[in-house]
């Protein structure tokens, strides 16, 4: 496997200079790895999940590159909340609608995700984002959600997306539209428990979280593949970016207790208070899995902020 030394070397991201681990797999393969090498590694179960995925070269505004961005080894945790439709609304471009559970109620989410082994080297990253229905068609939104709720495929508008590492900032940013901005950013998902420590600019606690991890459930690679796609604006111009996301071993809990959840001073904590979520429905988390992570592609998206 790649050299796993702490030393850095600069790489350019269509001049854009950033720090990537020397001899990682980011300074190693350029976003072509070689996945026989990967699947010697034992933090990561299989590689058969990517070899039915071939990459493509793309241009973008970071410059050529390669899609799908992926990601060997992850674990993530997700709290599912309520939220009034006429708050969100203010927080949503008027292009968007929200996902609504009944009318005037909507859902919003804290996500947190961690990754060990992937292109671009290990990091982490927080969001808020508020699930919405899918551009481009009038399906009434009790069907978006009954589709939406089976996890096969959500639709959502990220408020914040904080990372710890540059490469994943600028790629995040310049490259896929979102606001992304790089901080200290704790992560452990464990089979007994889920913590999380987003930092503020100050270095004091932008969002906490500590909850008992629900009871986890193994699949087969393969057998339980859902997918998001992530709305952006990128130069003025509506895109979408595709992530599929391959379930190893993950659980949820309905009506969870015991949550935790500390909302300090930074931009994430503003943001979900901005949403003002009344009751948490739902907390899955995902101890093992992979995800592949399309670069965003220009789609139409309609004035449906004024639809119900």
């Amino acid at each position: 496997m790649p050299s796993t030394s702490q030393n850095t070397v600069k790489v350019s991201l269509d001049g854009r200079v950033v720090t990537v681990p020397e001899g990682g797999l980011y300074d190693t393969y350029r976003m072509r790895p070689d996945l026989d090498t990967i699947a010697a590694d034992p933090r990561v179960s299989s590689v058969d999940f990517f070899r039915r995925m071939p990459k493509t070269e793309v241009g973008s505004r970071i410059g050529k590159t390669f899609t799908p961005n992926f990601y060997y080894r992850i674990s993530t945790a997700r709290l599912v909340m309520l939220a009034r439709t006429r708050t969100i609304r203010g927080r949503l471009p008027r292009e968007l609608a929200p996902l609504e559970v009944v009318p005037g109620i909507g859902i919003v989410s804290l996500m947190l995700f961690r990754y060990d082994v992937c292109d671009i080297d290990f990091y982490t990253e927080a969001a808020v984002g508020i699930a919405v229905r899918p551009a481009r068609h009038g399906r009434l939104g009790t069907v978006d959600l009954l589709a939406g709720l089976t996890d096969d495929h959500l639709h959502s508008y990220v408020l914040s997306l904080p990372v710890s590492s540059e490469i994943a900032q600028v790629r995040g940013h310049d490259g896929y539209g979102f606001p992304k901005w790089v901080t200290d950013i704790d992560i452990d998902i464990r089979a007994d428990r889920t913590t999380a420590r987003v930092a503020n600019d100050d270095g004091g606690t932008d969002i906490a979280l500590s909850v008992p991890t629900p009871t986890q459930t193994t699949h087969r690679t393969g057998a339980q593949v859902s997918s998001l796609t992530s709305y952006t604006r990128i130069d003025g111009a509506w895109h979408s970016t595709l992530s599929q996301t391959n379930t190893l071993t993950a659980g949820s809990s309905l009506l969870p207790r015991g949550i935790d959840l500390e909302l300090g001073t930074g931009r994430m904590a503003a943001d979900l208070r901005s949403l003002a979520p009344f009751r948490t429905i739902r907390l899955d988390v995902m101890t093992e899995g992979q995800l592949a992570l399309h670069m965003p592609v220009p789609t139409s998206v309609p004035t449906l902020g004024a639809a119900s």
